[in-house]
């Protein structure tokens, strides 16, 4: 990350691009060099300025934030930017497909301004970020799809330890002449 973060805003609404554009302007570390108010004009100002982070909002017409993350990542661009979706709605699948399509965080709007600030610097430095709420649901979401550790049953207790071998053997599908 060089000692100035460039950011391109897009966003379809102008008083947002205006309002976050202020706000990280105001930063001695973090310049907003463009911004799009739709999707394929964010494309088209991310490969024309090559910015270090792009604000990403998820609901834009022409391509929306999640075809335009999409199309910046197809296009393998060097250095690549780093895409923190922003977005009203907290919908998991949003999520998912921005992470899937190579976004570095993503963040809802209702988040206070230092939060917006933060977020910028971390995904510019590499790392990446989700909105608390979104973590949590991800943990809880991982947690219920890992299988339960099974209970040792009492009849396993009673097997000596070759019989416990044996079965182990078995149950990664040996045969019992191998």
């Amino acid at each position: 990350m060089s000692a100035v973060v460039n950011i391109v805003i897009a966003d379809d609404q102008a008083m947002v691009r205006q309002g976050f554009g202020a706000l990280l302007n105001a930063q001695e570390d973090i310049v907003v060099v463009g911004e799009a108010a739709d999707g394929r004009a964010a494309v088209d100002e991310v490969v024309r300025l090559r910015p270090d982070v792009v604000l990403m909002d998820v609901r834009m017409p022409h391509l929306n934030g999640l075809e335009a993350t999409e199309e910046i990542t197809r296009r393998r661009l060097d250095p690549a930017p780093r895409i923190l979706m922003l977005t009203t709605f907290d919908i998991d699948d949003y999520v998912y497909e921005a992470l899937r399509l190579g976004a570095s965080g993503f963040l809802l709007k209702d988040a206070p301004a230092e939060e917006l600030v933060r977020a910028v610097r971390v995904v510019a430095a590499g790392e990446s970020l989700l909105a608390p709420s979104i973590t949590k649901r991800l943990i809880e979401e991982v947690t219920r799809r890992r299988p339960a550790r099974p209970a040792s049953s009492p009849d396993l207790d009673r097997l000596t330890p070759r019989e416990r071998e044996v079965l182990e053997l078995i149950a990664t599908g040996m045969s019992n002449a191998e």
